[in-house]
């Protein structure tokens, strides 16, 4: 299977740093989760008309096997969102919550059937 990573930037050229920590929060998933099956990351820019201090937006979504976690970090009023690794942070930490209660729970079933 071809690399289930897929990252994109609207609005901003792409970042090398950027990209190596998105694919260090993707391998900390993988830790969690083998068998992921796909990963799309974009990153958006602040609009060109926006002044100073416009914020990014980030949207993570993630698929395994019946599962699948779309966390999109929308900035709001979140002035640390106008700092591009703080949002990938953000929507990064919101999945791995996401799928950590998703592994829970499938555990709690199982064990549920199996007792």
């Amino acid at each position: 299977m071809g690399n289930p990573l897929q990252i994109t930037f609207r609005d901003m050229a792409s970042s090398p740093a950027l990209i190596a920590k998105i694919e260090g929060r993707f391998r900390k998933l993988e830790r969690h989760c083998g068998r992921l099956t796909s990963c799309r990351v974009v990153i958006q820019a602040p609009h060109k008309s926006q002044q100073k201090g416009g914020l990014f937006t980030v949207t993570v979504d993630l698929t395994a096997p019946g599962i699948e976690i779309l966390a999109s970090r929308d900035p709001g009023r979140n002035h640390a969102h106008e700092d591009a690794y703080v949002a990938v942070r953000d929507a990064f930490d919101a999945v791995e919550r996401r799928l950590e209660e998703e592994i829970r729970r499938r555990r709690e079933m199982s064990r549920a059937v199996g007792a």
